[in-house]
């Protein structure tokens, strides 16, 4: 019986430090770092018990024909909470429409008080028109 126990201690402690782990993983691994060039059409701050701040970008790309109109498709990122400057820089950029490169990292997992998205813009900078 005693031994039993002790293998029961070690299953319950090795799957412990396992979840633990892969937790780690999925919170802190960067899966992909780049940038993505458009127009901020949003950021809004949702949530009803975690607050985020999630947004959306306009990214126009061209048809290989001449004169084919540009094909309007968006993609949606988040920014964590303690980014104020980031906030600040794209809430300005929303407001005056202008182009912008928005630097990201893309995380394997979401989590609800981190953001809605894997895409997580870590950095602002406006782009020549």
């Amino acid at each position: 019986m005693a031994f039993l126990k002790k293998i029961l201690k070690w299953a319950v402690a090795l799957l412990i430090i396992g979840f633990v782990g892969l937790y780690s993983f999925y919170y802190f691994a960067v899966y992909e770092e780049g940038v993505m060039a458009g127009r901020v059409l949003s950021i809004t701050q949702r949530g009803m018990i975690f607050k985020t701040y999630e947004g959306k970008l306009s990214v126009e790309s061209f048809g290989s024909l001449k004169g084919v109109s540009p094909i309007a498709e968006t993609r949606d990122f988040s920014v964590e909470s303690d980014q104020k400057t980031v906030i600040t820089d794209l809430e300005s950029a929303a407001a005056e429409g202008s182009r912008v490169n928005l630097r990201f990292i893309r995380r394997y997992r979401a989590f609800p008080w981190r953001g809605e998205t894997n895409y997580f813009v870590i950095g602002v900078e406006k782009a020549a028109n």
